[in-house]
C-alpha cells in the first residue's frame, strides 16, 4: 500500500483528535463508493443533515461548531440566543446525593451572574417541582427538564462533585499550569460549588486561550474501551501474579 500514488495516499487518511492522521481503509472506501448503503432511509438522511442546527466538530472547528450547537441548544428550549453567555448544566437524578439541594442554594448567587442554567433528571416529585418552580421563577435563563433524554444529555457539559468516577475522569483545571479538564469541588457544600463554578465563569469570561485549551484537551481524552480494558487488565495480572 505504501507504493501508491500520493493523490491516492490522501483518500485512506483520517483524523483522529486523540492520535492525529490515521491510515484507514474505511475512509477511503466512503471517499471512492459510488452508492452508500445505510440500515434505512432516515439514517442516511441524519447522516447527512445537521439536527436542528447541531453539527458535529473536530479540533479544527470547534470555535465555529461548539458555537452553533450552543446557539441550537438554547433555541430548542426556548431560551435566548446569546453568544456571550455561558450555559450551565446538571444531569443526573433528582435526589440530594446528587446534590440537587446545592443548585438550589446557590440558585440566588447564579441568577446574578448572567448566566443559563439547564437541568435534566427526574426523581423525587419534590425536586422534580422544584425544577418547575425554577423555571417559573426565572424563564429567561433556567429550563428545567423532567424526565430523561439521552439525546439532550450529549448536548449538556456539567461541572462535578469530585467524587467516584468523576474523580478520576475529571482532572482538576490548573491556570498555571494550563492543565486539567475543569472544575470540581471536594464536599457537599454549596459554598464550595459556588467557589468552583466562580473559578469557571471567570476562566470564561477572562481567560479565552485557556478555555479554550480546556475545550481542546476535553476532546482529546482517550476515553476508549482499549485504554479502560488495558487499566483493567494490569490490575487483574497484578492480583493473579502477586505471590
Amino acid at each position: 500500500m505504501s507504493h501508491l500514488p500520493n493523490d491516492h495516499i490522501d483518500l485512506f487518511k483520517l483524523y483522529d483528535p486523540v492520535g492525529g492522521d490515521h491510515f484507514n481503509i474505511f475512509a477511503a472506501g466512503l471517499k471512492t463508493a459510488d452508492r452508500v448503503v445505510t440500515v434505512s432511509h432516515g439514517y442516511a438522511w441524519e447522516l447527512k443533515t445537521s439536527e436542528d442546527g447541531y453539527t458535529n466538530y473536530s479540533l479544527e472547528t470547534l470555535a465555529s461548531g461548539k458555537a452553533k450547537c450552543k446557539a441550537a441548544l438554547q433555541k430548542e428550549l426556548g431560551l435566548p440566543i446569546r453568544k456571550d453567555v455561558p450555559v450551565i448544566g446538571f444531569i443526573g437524578r433528582l435526589d440530594n446525593q446528587k446534590g440537587v439541594d446545592l443548585i438550589a442554594e446557590a440558585i440566588p448567587w447564579l441568577m446574578g451572574q448572567d448566566v443559563q442554567l439547564v437541568m435534566l433528571g427526574t426523581g423525587r416529585p419534590d425536586l422534580e417541582h422544584m425544577l418547575r418552580q425554577f423555571e417559573s421563577q426565572h424563564h429567561d435563563k433556567i429550563r428545567g427538564w423532567v424526565g430523561f433524554s439521552v439525546k439532550m444529555a450529549h448536548r449538556i457539559t456539567a461541572v462535578v462533585h469530585a467524587v467516584g468516577g468523576l474523580r478520576d475522569t475529571v482532572q482538576h483545571f490548573d491556570p498555571f499550569n494550563e492543565s486539567g479538564l475543569g472544575w470540581t469541588f471536594d464536599s457537599a457544600d454549596a459554598g464550595k460549588l459556588v467557589n468552583a463554578l466562580g473559578n469557571c465563569l471567570w476562566t470564561y469570561r477572562e481567560y479565552k486561550k485557556s478555555w479554550e485549551g480546556l475545550q481542546r484537551r476535553g476532546m482529546t481524552q482517550d476515553l476508549s474501551w482499549d485504554n479502560a480494558a488495558q487499566q483493567y487488565e494490569e490490575v487483574l495480572i497484578a492480583a493473579k501474579y502477586q505471590w
